[in-house]
Protein backbone atom coordinates (compact mmCIF):
# COMPACT_ATOMS: atom_id res chain seq x y z
CA UNK A 1 0.00 0.00 0.00
CA UNK A 2 1.58 3.26 -0.96
CA UNK A 3 1.53 6.51 1.36
CA UNK A 4 0.15 8.25 -1.85
CA UNK A 5 -2.36 5.69 -2.55
CA UNK A 6 -5.11 8.39 -2.39
CA UNK A 7 -8.78 7.51 -4.10
CA UNK A 8 -9.84 10.87 -4.28
CA UNK A 9 -13.32 11.79 -2.79
CA UNK A 10 -13.10 13.70 -6.55
CA UNK A 11 -14.02 17.51 -6.41
CA UNK A 12 -15.00 19.90 -8.74
CA UNK A 13 -13.44 18.67 -12.03
CA UNK A 14 -13.20 22.51 -13.21
CA UNK A 15 -10.67 22.84 -11.05
CA UNK A 16 -7.99 22.19 -13.62
CA UNK A 17 -7.78 25.31 -16.09
CA UNK A 18 -8.48 24.13 -19.86
CA UNK A 19 -4.97 23.84 -20.78
CA UNK A 20 -3.93 21.72 -18.44
CA UNK A 21 -7.13 18.57 -18.99
CA UNK A 22 -6.62 14.82 -19.63
CA UNK A 23 -3.53 14.83 -21.88
CA UNK A 24 -1.53 11.22 -23.18
CA UNK A 25 1.40 12.13 -21.12
CA UNK A 26 -1.01 12.75 -17.86
CA UNK A 27 -2.91 9.55 -18.07
CA UNK A 28 0.19 7.74 -18.61
CA UNK A 29 1.59 9.39 -15.94
CA UNK A 30 -1.33 8.11 -13.24
CA UNK A 31 -0.83 4.44 -14.48
CA UNK A 32 2.67 4.47 -14.03
CA UNK A 33 2.71 5.47 -10.66
CA UNK A 34 -0.40 2.87 -10.38
CA UNK A 35 2.52 0.62 -11.36
CA UNK A 36 4.73 1.49 -9.18
CA UNK A 37 3.17 1.15 -6.24
CA UNK A 38 1.32 -2.39 -6.82
CA UNK A 39 4.57 -3.27 -8.14
CA UNK A 40 5.97 -1.96 -5.03
CA UNK A 41 3.92 -4.10 -3.11
CA UNK A 42 4.72 -7.46 -4.91
CA UNK A 43 8.16 -6.21 -4.09
CA UNK A 44 7.17 -6.21 -0.57
CA UNK A 45 5.84 -9.80 -0.74
CA UNK A 46 8.93 -11.08 -1.67
CA UNK A 47 10.77 -9.15 1.09
CA UNK A 48 8.57 -10.72 3.70
CA UNK A 49 10.30 -14.56 4.14
CA UNK A 50 13.13 -12.58 5.27
CA UNK A 51 11.85 -9.29 7.11
CA UNK A 52 8.64 -10.37 8.45
CA UNK A 53 5.79 -8.31 7.42
CA UNK A 54 6.27 -5.79 10.17
CA UNK A 55 10.10 -5.60 9.17
CA UNK A 56 9.33 -4.75 5.56
CA UNK A 57 6.70 -2.34 6.68
CA UNK A 58 9.49 -0.39 8.86
CA UNK A 59 11.96 -0.61 5.83
CA UNK A 60 9.43 0.82 3.65
CA UNK A 61 8.07 3.23 6.07
CA UNK A 62 11.69 4.20 7.35
CA UNK A 63 13.05 4.51 4.78
CA UNK A 64 10.68 6.54 3.03
CA UNK A 65 10.72 9.16 6.09
CA UNK A 66 14.06 9.34 5.34
CA UNK A 67 14.39 10.55 1.86
CA UNK A 68 11.34 12.95 2.27
CA UNK A 69 12.76 14.28 5.64
CA UNK A 70 16.01 15.22 3.70
CA UNK A 71 14.44 16.51 0.28
CA UNK A 72 11.36 18.44 2.47
CA UNK A 73 13.51 19.46 5.57
CA UNK A 74 10.16 20.64 7.41
CA UNK A 75 10.21 23.12 10.02
CA UNK A 76 9.26 22.34 13.33
CA UNK A 77 7.97 25.75 14.81
CA UNK A 78 4.95 28.06 14.22
CA UNK A 79 2.20 25.35 14.16
CA UNK A 80 -0.53 24.94 16.28
CA UNK A 81 -1.59 22.10 18.61
CA UNK A 82 -4.57 21.22 16.35
CA UNK A 83 -1.84 21.08 13.78
CA UNK A 84 0.37 18.59 15.77
CA UNK A 85 -2.82 16.17 16.59
CA UNK A 86 -3.84 16.33 12.45
CA UNK A 87 -0.57 15.30 11.72
CA UNK A 88 -0.13 12.82 14.62
CA UNK A 89 -3.27 11.24 13.49
CA UNK A 90 -2.50 11.27 10.11
CA UNK A 91 0.87 9.15 11.36
CA UNK A 92 -1.25 6.55 12.85
CA UNK A 93 -3.94 6.41 10.00
CA UNK A 94 -0.20 5.66 7.38
CA UNK A 95 0.91 2.83 10.18
CA UNK A 96 -2.40 1.57 10.04
CA UNK A 97 -2.95 1.48 6.53
CA UNK A 98 0.76 0.22 5.71
CA UNK A 99 0.72 -2.77 8.39
CA UNK A 100 -2.71 -3.95 7.85
CA UNK A 101 -2.36 -4.06 4.17
CA UNK A 102 1.12 -5.58 4.04
CA UNK A 103 -0.47 -8.55 6.64
CA UNK A 104 -3.27 -8.93 3.74
CA UNK A 105 -0.93 -9.17 0.94
CA UNK A 106 1.04 -12.09 3.53
CA UNK A 107 -1.93 -14.23 3.34
CA UNK A 108 -4.21 -13.50 -0.15
CA UNK A 109 -3.27 -12.31 -3.54
CA UNK A 110 -2.31 -8.98 -4.40
CA UNK A 111 -5.21 -8.01 -6.57
CA UNK A 112 -8.26 -9.29 -4.33
CA UNK A 113 -6.35 -7.76 -1.50
CA UNK A 114 -6.28 -4.52 -3.47
CA UNK A 115 -9.80 -5.25 -4.39
CA UNK A 116 -11.27 -5.54 -0.84
CA UNK A 117 -8.72 -2.56 0.41
CA UNK A 118 -10.61 -0.17 -2.48
CA UNK A 119 -13.64 -0.70 -0.39
CA UNK A 120 -12.66 2.11 2.20
CA UNK A 121 -12.26 5.10 -0.10
CA UNK A 122 -15.72 3.71 -1.72
CA UNK A 123 -17.60 3.91 1.16
CA UNK A 124 -16.15 7.80 1.96
CA UNK A 125 -16.76 8.58 -1.93
CA UNK A 126 -20.47 7.01 -1.43
CA UNK A 127 -20.83 8.50 2.23
CA UNK A 128 -19.55 12.22 0.28
CA UNK A 129 -21.86 12.03 -2.19
CA UNK A 130 -24.95 11.48 -0.52
CA UNK A 131 -26.87 10.61 -3.73
CA UNK A 132 -29.08 7.83 -4.48
CA UNK A 133 -27.05 6.71 -7.96
CA UNK A 134 -23.98 5.98 -4.87
CA UNK A 135 -25.52 3.65 -3.20
CA UNK A 136 -26.47 2.00 -6.36
CA UNK A 137 -23.03 2.24 -7.05
CA UNK A 138 -21.95 0.70 -3.23
CA UNK A 139 -24.54 -2.11 -3.94
CA UNK A 140 -22.62 -2.89 -7.06
CA UNK A 141 -19.38 -3.22 -4.81
CA UNK A 142 -21.02 -5.10 -2.28
CA UNK A 143 -22.05 -7.47 -5.36
CA UNK A 144 -18.66 -7.98 -6.19
CA UNK A 145 -17.56 -8.82 -2.71
CA UNK A 146 -20.17 -11.12 -2.37
CA UNK A 147 -19.20 -12.76 -5.70
CA UNK A 148 -15.05 -12.76 -4.60
CA UNK A 149 -16.85 -14.76 -1.82
CA UNK A 150 -18.16 -17.38 -3.96
CA UNK A 151 -15.21 -19.44 -4.25
CA UNK A 152 -14.89 -19.27 -0.47
CA UNK A 153 -13.51 -16.81 1.45
CA UNK A 154 -11.96 -19.61 3.28
CA UNK A 155 -9.75 -19.43 0.22
CA UNK A 156 -8.66 -16.43 0.32
CA UNK A 157 -8.08 -16.67 3.99
CA UNK A 158 -10.18 -14.55 6.33
CA UNK A 159 -7.50 -13.49 8.33
CA UNK A 160 -6.58 -11.81 5.11
CA UNK A 161 -9.98 -10.63 4.11
CA UNK A 162 -10.10 -9.01 7.73
CA UNK A 163 -6.84 -7.03 7.47
CA UNK A 164 -7.94 -5.91 3.91
CA UNK A 165 -10.78 -4.26 5.19
CA UNK A 166 -8.75 -2.85 7.98
CA UNK A 167 -6.36 -1.51 5.68
CA UNK A 168 -9.60 0.01 3.65
CA UNK A 169 -10.89 1.64 6.59
CA UNK A 170 -7.46 2.92 7.47
CA UNK A 171 -7.23 4.77 3.93
CA UNK A 172 -10.43 6.29 4.05
CA UNK A 173 -9.34 7.78 7.21
CA UNK A 174 -5.74 8.67 5.58
CA UNK A 175 -8.09 10.42 2.85
CA UNK A 176 -9.57 13.26 4.91
CA UNK A 177 -6.56 13.35 7.44
CA UNK A 178 -4.54 14.02 4.38
CA UNK A 179 -6.63 16.98 3.32
CA UNK A 180 -6.42 18.49 6.77
CA UNK A 181 -2.71 17.87 6.98
CA UNK A 182 -2.36 19.44 3.76
CA UNK A 183 -4.43 22.80 4.54
CA UNK A 184 -2.15 23.04 8.27
CA UNK A 185 1.43 22.20 6.75
CA UNK A 186 3.29 23.97 3.80
CA UNK A 187 4.10 21.22 0.70
CA UNK A 188 4.58 18.02 1.76
CA UNK A 189 6.14 18.64 5.43
CA UNK A 190 3.17 17.50 6.99
CA UNK A 191 3.66 14.14 5.26
CA UNK A 192 7.31 13.87 6.31
CA UNK A 193 6.46 14.28 9.63
CA UNK A 194 3.59 12.01 9.78
CA UNK A 195 5.67 9.31 7.76
CA UNK A 196 8.48 9.79 10.66
CA UNK A 197 5.60 9.37 13.51
CA UNK A 198 4.88 5.97 11.56
CA UNK A 199 8.11 4.96 11.26
CA UNK A 200 8.64 5.06 14.88
CA UNK A 201 5.16 3.64 15.52
CA UNK A 202 6.20 0.30 13.14
CA UNK A 203 9.97 0.20 14.41
CA UNK A 204 9.75 -1.87 17.61
CA UNK A 205 7.43 -4.58 15.93
CA UNK A 206 9.60 -4.23 12.93
CA UNK A 207 12.75 -4.83 14.79
CA UNK A 208 11.25 -8.03 16.78
CA UNK A 209 10.24 -9.56 13.36
CA UNK A 210 13.26 -8.70 11.11
CA UNK A 211 16.13 -7.63 13.94
CA UNK A 212 19.53 -7.51 12.21
CA UNK A 213 18.27 -8.85 9.16
CA UNK A 214 16.97 -5.46 8.07
CA UNK A 215 20.64 -3.98 7.92
CA UNK A 216 21.92 -6.96 5.26
CA UNK A 217 22.87 -4.77 2.02
CA UNK A 218 20.29 -6.96 0.08
CA UNK A 219 17.72 -6.38 2.36
CA UNK A 220 18.49 -2.68 2.32
CA UNK A 221 18.79 -2.47 -1.31
CA UNK A 222 15.16 -3.94 -1.71
CA UNK A 223 13.65 -2.03 1.06
CA UNK A 224 15.07 1.04 -0.79
CA UNK A 225 13.28 0.14 -4.08
CA UNK A 226 10.45 -0.75 -2.55
CA UNK A 227 10.37 3.07 -0.62
CA UNK A 228 11.09 4.36 -3.86
CA UNK A 229 8.31 2.44 -6.24
CA UNK A 230 5.71 2.44 -3.12
CA UNK A 231 6.05 6.01 -1.90
CA UNK A 232 8.80 8.32 -4.11
CA UNK A 233 8.09 7.74 -7.46
CA UNK A 234 4.24 7.37 -7.73
CA UNK A 235 4.07 10.66 -5.23
CA UNK A 236 6.10 12.34 -7.97
CA UNK A 237 4.05 11.08 -11.11
CA UNK A 238 0.85 12.38 -9.09
CA UNK A 239 1.47 15.79 -8.58
CA UNK A 240 2.64 15.99 -12.19
CA UNK A 241 -0.26 14.71 -13.39
CA UNK A 242 -2.69 16.40 -10.99
CA UNK A 243 -1.09 19.69 -12.79
CA UNK A 244 -2.45 17.87 -16.01
CA UNK A 245 -6.12 16.68 -15.53
CA UNK A 246 -8.92 17.62 -13.23
CA UNK A 247 -8.79 15.73 -10.09
CA UNK A 248 -11.85 13.50 -10.87
CA UNK A 249 -10.45 11.97 -14.13
CA UNK A 250 -7.59 11.37 -12.07
CA UNK A 251 -9.58 9.18 -9.17
CA UNK A 252 -11.34 7.25 -11.73
CA UNK A 253 -7.66 6.15 -13.15
CA UNK A 254 -6.50 5.58 -9.21
CA UNK A 255 -9.96 2.80 -9.44
CA UNK A 256 -8.24 0.77 -12.00
CA UNK A 257 -6.18 -0.15 -9.01
CA UNK A 258 -7.21 -3.76 -8.23
CA UNK A 259 -6.55 -4.35 -11.93
CA UNK A 260 -3.21 -2.91 -11.70
CA UNK A 261 -2.47 -4.96 -8.71
CA UNK A 262 -4.04 -8.17 -10.03
CA UNK A 263 -1.28 -7.72 -13.23
CA UNK A 264 1.51 -7.16 -10.58
CA UNK A 265 0.50 -10.55 -8.37
CA UNK A 266 0.45 -12.56 -11.79
CA UNK A 267 3.65 -10.96 -13.21
CA UNK A 268 5.58 -11.03 -9.91
CA UNK A 269 4.11 -13.39 -7.72
CA UNK A 270 2.66 -15.81 -9.74
CA UNK A 271 -0.83 -15.63 -8.21
CA UNK A 272 -3.11 -16.99 -10.46
CA UNK A 273 -6.82 -16.17 -10.13
CA UNK A 274 -10.40 -17.28 -11.21
CA UNK A 275 -12.30 -15.95 -13.89
CA UNK A 276 -15.22 -15.60 -10.70
CA UNK A 277 -12.24 -13.68 -8.72
CA UNK A 278 -11.42 -11.16 -11.81
CA UNK A 279 -15.03 -10.85 -12.26
CA UNK A 280 -15.24 -9.88 -8.99
CA UNK A 281 -12.57 -6.95 -9.28
CA UNK A 282 -13.85 -5.64 -12.71
CA UNK A 283 -17.21 -5.29 -10.60
CA UNK A 284 -15.69 -3.36 -8.04
CA UNK A 285 -13.84 -1.25 -10.28
CA UNK A 286 -16.92 0.13 -12.01
CA UNK A 287 -18.59 0.41 -8.78
CA UNK A 288 -15.45 2.77 -7.61
CA UNK A 289 -15.50 4.98 -11.30
CA UNK A 290 -19.11 4.91 -10.89
CA UNK A 291 -18.78 6.33 -7.75
CA UNK A 292 -16.30 8.87 -8.04
CA UNK A 293 -18.19 10.15 -11.56
CA UNK A 294 -21.08 10.61 -9.13
CA UNK A 295 -19.17 12.47 -6.83
CA UNK A 296 -17.95 14.60 -8.92
CA UNK A 297 -20.86 15.16 -10.42
CA UNK A 298 -22.43 16.45 -7.28
CA UNK A 299 -19.42 19.00 -6.34
CA UNK A 300 -20.15 20.64 -10.25
CA UNK A 301 -23.65 21.01 -9.31
CA UNK A 302 -23.92 24.60 -7.75
CA UNK A 303 -25.35 24.78 -4.48
CA UNK A 304 -29.38 25.93 -4.00
CA UNK A 305 -29.62 30.33 -3.11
Amino acid sequence: MAVTDTLLPAPNPADAPPERRGGVAAVGMVLGGALSVQFGSAVAALLFPRTGVAGAVTLRLTISAVLLLVVCRPRLRGYDRGAWVAAGAFGLALAGMNSLFYQAIERIPLGPAVTLEVLGPLALSVFTARRLASWCWAGLALAGVALLGQGGFDRLNPAGVAFAFGAGAMWAAYIVLSARVGGRFPGADGLALALTLAALLTLPLGVIDGGSVLLDPAVLALGTALAVLASGLPYTLELLALRRMPTATFAVLMSLGPAVATLAGWLVLRQALTLLECAAIVLVIAASIGAVRVSAAAAARPEPR
